[in-house]
């Protein structure tokens, strides 16, 4: 570690929590106090939403820059700052904590004079690293517990930071890069325990999601997303999907719980058996974001694609890839799971946030969850049964699926966008949306005022032609690609011939409709969070670099700034001495800024994504700088 400074650490740290029962009393506590932002969205329910009014939809427009800060690197910047008082961390003052992408460094920023307290800089392998990142070197950023600051590296590893000094406490590797193994998630804190996943689905890794012991990262359990129950975690006589058991007496027993191809079988006695073994390598990675219920005590997460891209050889439901999942906190045992796409050709992972959430649905109060996939639909379910209660699409362009059947939970697939149906080396053209989904990770965001879901989304479409080994394609190879399949990507408007040519869209949705209640066009994607606040003031970035302010209520714009390079980072807001700040990471790059970021220039390279966004270097060029801005 390299130690800038070190100033006004409290000598005697009576005021740092150090059990774990107190750490959650106490991250629950900071959680619930506007003035700090102590959790990577914000809260155990991911709703990414700020009790702070002092910016409100009257002043708005008088926001101007107050300070801002480089992290050195010249990657995509997704994620945002931890803001924490000195009684959690044992310093004398309030401290932000930013991360950078690869490799991963980390600063303490002393909001009294902006001094650099701390910067923790991993010692990772480039050429084992990141040459198996998929598109880009990101990172989501930190978690917070028990005067710990918690960081997942790149090459898996998961590290426990002393929030006064930046000395590793713990660390511990979570998976093996030369595998194809890598992390780009933030871990979260859910009471004692630091839950995380793994990235790699390109590269045939196999998920799975972990929890950690956050005193000393011994492993509490971990399950993974295919294979045979005892790995996943299941009981088939308890967890259901659609209501229903998944065991062997269900009528979903023409495959068993956890199988990736539909090769598995009930032996005679009774058990789950496998035929093939391609679960080994069937994706289902966990690198999005997860929430927590506690008074359900369930964890809840999606996984990622099934491995490989080229469906034709890969028969079946593929469970469970692209899957809703609620787990146990205590003992990772799932409660429920709901697939989303069922067999998916056209790498729709389903990773995306899960945000908890009370609202009506058709005119009932309800506790449910609410999931915006990659696939196009806005999903809202009842969070402690997995019922499906709204499944609509949340972009006019989805072409894939006319609709999801809400008796089956299946979607209704439309044979002309099918990848599968084409056959292999032929190219299925005009599905909407592309691969990179009607929304990525970029989380939206929910207000306890409007109770309205305000979405960053991508307006975007794609030809997929998936690849057979005889045409040149690989079979599996640890460590080595693993995908398969060709892309090219362009606006929805070429496909729909409505005259635009609009790449993104910033929207209101009420999920207790399935309803858009408003809709902001956007040249390029919306690739950033947004943060809801009591001023009905929403926030979020936009690729070509501008932070705007808009009217909740109406998505009327109130104030734009430019920043210094394309936003992909996640706004946050904090309070300090008196004044409401907002900040947020600006620095091309992730998958639609993978052109940039990895100096690529063929259409399809980037899995398609650099033809799609290469209009973008007539507005903005790489950065890594965190914009902070507030009330003159």
């Amino acid at each position: 570690m390299n130690k800038l400074s070190v100033s006004g650490i409290v000598a005697a740290l009576g005021l740092a929590v150090s059990s774990p029962v107190m750490a959650n009393a106490e991250l629950e506590k900071l959680m619930d106090d506007p003035n700090y932002w102590a959790a990577p969205t914000g809260d155990y329910k991911n709703h990414r939403y700020s009790e702070l009014d002092q910016i409100n939809t009257k002043n708005a427009s008088k926001l101007q820059s107050a300070w801002t800060f480089s992290t050195g690197v010249l990657r995509g910047h997704e994620g945002g700052p931890l803001v924490l008082p000195g009684s959690a961390t044992g310093l004398d003052h309030d401290t932000l904590y930013i991360h950078a992408p690869f490799p991963n460094n980390v600063f303490a920023i002393n909001l009294d004079n902006l001094e650099i307290v701390w910067e923790y800089a991993p010692q990772q392998d480039y050429d084992t690293v990141v040459p198996v990142m998929c598109c880009d070197t990101v990172n989501r950023g930190l978690a917070y517990g028990n005067g710990k600051i918690f960081l997942q590296q790149a090459n898996t590893k998961l590290v426990a930071l002393d929030a006064a000094n930046g000395e590793e406490e713990w660390s511990v590797m979570n998976g093996d890069p030369e595998k194809g193994e890598t992390n780009t998630n933030a871990p979260h804190v859910f009471g004692d325990k630091v839950i995380t996943g793994i990235s790699g689905g390109e590269f045939g890794v196999r998920g799975f999601l972990v929890a950690y012991n956050i005193e000393d990262g011994s492993q509490a359990w971990k399950a993974y997303s295919t294979g045979p129950d005892d790995e996943m975690l299941v009981d088939p006589k308890k967890t259901t999907h659609m209501g229903e058991p998944i065991g062997k007496n269900s009528s979903l027993n023409s495959w068993c719980a956890g199988n990736t191809d539909d090769n598995w079988s009930w032996n005679e006695g009774g058990e789950c058996a496998e035929t093939s073994d391609q679960w080994k390598t069937g994706g289902g990675t966990t690198w999005g974001w997860y929430s927590y219920d506690k008074e359900l005590n369930l964890v809840y997460y999606g996984t990622g694609n099934p491995s490989t891209w080229n469906p034709v050889v890969r028969p079946g439901d593929n469970k469970w890839s692209m899957t809703l999942m609620a787990r146990d906190l205590d003992t990772g045992m799932a409660k429920w799971f709901y697939q989303m796409t069922p067999h998916d050709e056209w790498d729709y992972d389903g990773v995306n946030e899960n945000i908890l959430a009370d609202i009506k649905v058709k005119g009932k109060e309800r506790k449910v969850l609410v999931h915006f996939d990659r696939n196009g639909f806005g999903y809202t379910l009842d969070r402690k049964t997995g019922e499906l209660l709204v499944a609509e699409k949340f972009d006019p362009a989805v072409n894939w699926a006319k609709k999801v059947d809400m008796k089956t939970g299946r979607p209704v697939v439309d044979e002309r966008y099918s990848t599968r149906q084409q056959g292999e080396d032929t190219n299925s053209k005009n599905v909407c949306p592309a691969a990179l989904g009607s929304k990525d990770f970029q989380p939206a965001a929910f207000s306890e005022k409007t109770k309205l879901f305000y979405v960053p989304t991508n307006h975007v479409c794609m030809n997929y032609e998936p690849v057979s080994y005889a045409a040149g394609g690989s079979e599996y190879t640890a460590g080595q690609p693993y995908v398969n399949a060709i892309l090219t990507m362009f606006p929805a408007g070429a496909v729909e011939d409505d005259g635009t040519n609009n790449m993104g869209n910033f929207i209101a949705w009420d999920a207790g409709k399935g309803e858009i209640k408003w809709s902001i066009p956007e040249q390029f994607s919306v690739w950033s969070g947004a943060l809801a606040t009591a001023g009905n003031v929403v926030f979020y970035g936009t690729l070509d670099g501008y932070l705007k302010a808009v009217d909740d209520k109406s998505g009327k714009l109130l104030w734009k700034f430019k920043t210094p390079s394309g936003i992909i980072g996640n706004t946050n807001t904090w309070k300090h001495d008196g004044k409401q700040y907002v900040g947020v990471l600006s620095g091309l790059g992730g998958w639609a800024g993978i052109g940039f970021a990895a100096g690529l220039e063929k259409d399809t390279d980037g899995l398609g994504a650099v033809g799609a966004y290469k209009g973008l270097d007539k507005y903005t060029r790489l950065g890594g700088t965190l914009n902070v801005f507030s009330l003159p």
